[in-house]
């Protein structure tokens, strides 16, 4: 459905979009079906396959962490092939979440999403934003930092930190986020791989 605006409370969908992935997911499996949106056929149906999100931390609308795992497990009943998470710099939260995952009954791939730091004043925007923990660990070293620069290479260091630990836990993959830190996520690759 896509994220809120920035000066938005909460999301408001356009007048022709969807308030919930759910709504999303059925067009998509309408498609696969073989009809289009407005219910004309296609002629052949179609095998599109297609991920959702997953919060380690709670999606902000979600009152409570069961039922935002209520939420995600309806997604993969109704199609969903994998799970890529939202951010998150703790990789305990991530394991978490795997086994809230299972133990919910969703056995289908959870991609980890890893975001590297570039800027001190992303601790309090990503936070705030995204809703997300940043480790006290992390916020400490950060700190130490005298520019932006060594934000930087701090944020490919915890990077190469994070993602080897979640390959020895045997992860499918790694979806990280690069806008904006394309370069540190290079780095991390060449890290890595």
């Amino acid at each position: 459905r896509g994220d809120k605006a920035p000066h938005d409370k909460r999301f408001t969908p356009d007048p022709n979009g969807y308030a919930h992935a759910l709504q999303l997911q059925e067009q998509i499996n309408k498609f696969n079906e073989g009809y289009f949106v407005d219910g004309t056929p296609i002629g052949h149906p179609v095998g599109f396959s297609y991920g959702v999100a997953g919060y380690p931390e709670k999606h902000e609308e979600a009152p409570n962490p069961d039922s935002d795992m209520e939420y995600l497990k309806q997604k993969v009943e109704n199609g969903a092939s994998y799970i890529v998470t939202q951010m998150f710099f703790d990789n305990s939260k991530f394991f978490s979440f795997v086994d809230r995952c299972r133990a919910s009954g969703i056995d289908v791939p959870v991609i980890p999403g890893i975001k590297p730091l570039r800027r001190a004043a992303q601790l309090s925007v990503i936070a705030k934003t995204f809703h997300v923990d940043i480790p006290e660990e992390l916020v400490t070293e950060v700190k130490k930092c005298k520019d932006d620069d060594q934000v930087a290479q701090l944020g490919i260091e915890w990077g190469i930190k994070q993602s080897r630990e979640l390959m020895k836990y045997g992860v499918p993959s790694i979806h990280f986020y690069a806008i904006n830190a394309s370069k540190s996520v290079a780095e991390i690759a060449r890290n890595i791989y």
